[in-house]
């Protein structure tokens, strides 16, 4: 598709992320400290830091247009997981140049799931998610985020559609950086079987993001150029 860039492959020093294309990797140096993924606790949040901001700026250098097609090429492909009767599939309000996962709720609707959205309940606390279908009201939440009413019932999803500014093949995400979505998700993994689903455009990807434990993978990535499944990779 025109205008998109290829996977970004993060390359770690010490105070340095170097968001260059896979195949320009550079090698370092014998004894110069440089690694894939930085561990030490006290680094990783700066780490995150400079990723999102990468992330950030080369989604929104996307074009629109290859935004929406991409969107719609997501939302044409069968779906990748089985959708059980009165399954409840939670979605999201793009925010920014996040990509539009109204197509493909749009699919998962026409399947007879329920459809929610999340709603911000605070900082350090999970998403409640809502129950909403196609018509009903939005009202405007935290940054503005269009979410359903407050009278709408909280319910608890079997599928979540992801947002996210960067992923890796081993399903992990980095998003925002609140912990939304990490808390949301450990939550519901702990009520029942659920499935995280991270939508998102094929130049978010990159080569590791780094990891702690309070981050919750993913079981699938959809991108407009493939359908990374995560489900059979041990974790």
């Amino acid at each position: 598709m025109a205008g998109l860039v290829p996977a970004i492959h993060v390359f770690v020093s010490d105070r340095h992320v170097d968001a260059r294309p896979h195949s320009r990797r550079p090698e370092a140096a014998p004894g110069a400290g440089v690694t894939e993924r930085t561990l030490q606790p006290h680094s990783i949040d700066g780490l995150k830091a400079d990723i999102r901001r990468t992330a950030a700026a080369r989604r929104d250098a996307l074009p629109p247009d290859d935004r929406a097609a991409a969107a719609a090429t997501i939302a044409k492909r069968p779906l990748p997981v089985t959708v059980a009767a009165g399954a409840i599939v939670s979605g999201f309000s793009p925010l920014k140049s996040e990509i539009n996962p109204v197509p493909l709720m749009r699919v998962f609707a026409a399947t007879g799931a329920q459809l929610a959205l999340p709603v911000v309940m605070g900082k350090g606390k999970p998403l409640t998610m809502r129950a909403w279908a196609f018509g009903e009201p939005l009202v405007s939440g935290v940054w503005g985020i269009r979410e359903p009413p407050p009278e709408a019932p909280e319910v608890f999803p079997d599928i979540l559609i992801v947002p996210l500014l960067a992923f890796d093949r081993a399903g992990h995400r980095i998003g925002y950086g609140a912990g939304y979505y990490d808390m949301t998700i450990a939550r519901l993994r702990g009520m029942k079987k659920v499935i995280a689903i991270g939508i998102g455009y094929a130049a978010q990807e990159i080569a590791e993001v780094p990891v702690t434990p309070r981050d919750a993978a993913l079981d699938l990535v959809l991108t407009e150029r493939e359908v990374i499944d995560l489900r059979k990779s041990a974790r």
